[in-house]
């Protein structure tokens, strides 16, 4: 862990707000290059040699000391990944977001946290258990977060808002989604915490809710699954939470209700069964924090140096699908060390050509 100097910071965000620089990609740049200024300068020829004729996008300095001033007019903190103040879990993930925006009680994202996530067409007893659930949970030391979606999600709030609880948004941390939930956003802004990923000023996108449902997910002991249809936004963050390790409750309800087929069916998966808050108090109190390592050494990996000296990504390429593989696979197949095919991934991915999608594992687009 290490601090950031401003103009770190600022090439920090660059680098995460790059064309084609996803999380992890991001992870293997600071790892090869140590330095995220290093990795900007070295995206444009790592792009050239995986195929690309024109160089990715990089945001201009302007830009980013723009969306760093607009954070600081909302006096809102970017967190980068390397420093001291990224929440651990988060941390551990692979891969972690390279930086989080936060709004609020900085302190809250690191302390015990627990999600509560469900349906948007929430019923009335559903949202009351939901309410007070979380405050329950807030009472006995416990964070709540959600995703400040109607129903659920914004029962939850809540129910913890004087407890302390964590809205993560898929837009920025200025994007009020749904705008009808503004009150509940102002006031969680005051008394909790606001956080995203996204660039000050982002609008939510379809596409930006599994990633936010994954740092939900990431940032909490456990996901409590409360009333959510078997195809939703909720099971997709249960999902998450069982691939992150991480404790996954659901509570029963009524077979005749649409809305409880999601949670049943997580019980039949194996989810822990809540009916009241001891039951989920009962699991998490015997892991108080993350049993996991300490969190990422983003100065690990190979030098730049030794991943230049063989790069193959024409080879590579030809051994890639559709279909996910591992790179240790890609690596025994193509008969070179790991560490020269996941350089080669990365100038493939900065291309276009290809997408590390974590795990170790890599697909062809």
């Amino acid at each position: 862990m290490k601090s950031l100097d401003s103009a770190g910071r600022r090439d920090w965000l660059r680098l995460a707000r790059a064309e084609s620089v996803g999380p992890v990609t991001f992870a293997h740049l600071i790892g090869r290059y140590r330095e995220a200024g290093a990795a900007l300068a070295a995206l444009p020829d790592l792009a050239r040699r995986g195929g690309r004729t024109q160089a990715p996008r990089i945001p201009t300095i302007a830009e980013a000391e723009k969306e760093l001033a607009a954070g600081a007019a909302l006096g809102a903190r970017l967190i980068a990944g390397c420093e001291i103040e990224f929440p651990k879990a988060l941390a551990v993930l692979d891969p972690p977001p390279p930086l989080i925006w936060v709004l609020g009680d900085v302190g809250l994202i690191s302390r015990r946290l627990v999600a509560i996530v469900g349906a948007r067409n929430a019923s009335a007893v559903g949202a009351r258990f939901a309410r007070s659930l979380a405050g329950e949970l807030g009472a006995a030391g416990y964070g709540v977060v959600a995703g400040l979606a109607r129903g659920i999600d914004a029962a939850a709030h809540q129910g913890a808002l004087e407890s302390g609880t964590v809205a993560v948004m898929a837009g920025g941390v200025d994007d009020i989604y749904p705008p009808d939930n503004a009150g509940l956003y102002r006031a969680i802004a005051e008394k909790g915490a606001i956080v995203s990923e996204r660039a000050i000023g982002h609008g939510a996108r379809a596409a930006d809710f599994p990633r936010r449902n994954r740092i939900i997910s990431g940032l909490c002991l456990g996901v409590i699954v409360v009333e959510a249809e078997v195809r939703s936004g909720s099971l997709i963050t249960a999902r998450l939470a069982a691939e992150q390790g991480r404790e996954v409750f659901a509570v029963p309800g009524s077979p005749l209700d649409p809305r409880a087929r999601g949670a049943n069916s997580l019980l039949r998966q194996g989810a822990n069964f809540v009916e009241e808050a001891q039951d989920v108090l009962d699991v998490l109190d015997a892991q108080a924090t993350i049993a996991e390592p300490e969190g990422r050494d983003w100065d690990a990996g190979e030098s730049a140096d030794d991943a230049e000296d063989q790069t193959l990504p024409a080879a590579v390429l030809e051994l890639l699908s559709p279909t996910p593989v591992a790179i240790d696979e890609i690596a025994r197949a193509a008969g070179v060390p790991t560490a020269a095919v996941l350089a080669a991934i990365v100038e493939l991915a900065l291309a276009g050509h290809a997408e590390m999608i974590g795990g170790g594992m890599v697909q062809r687009i």
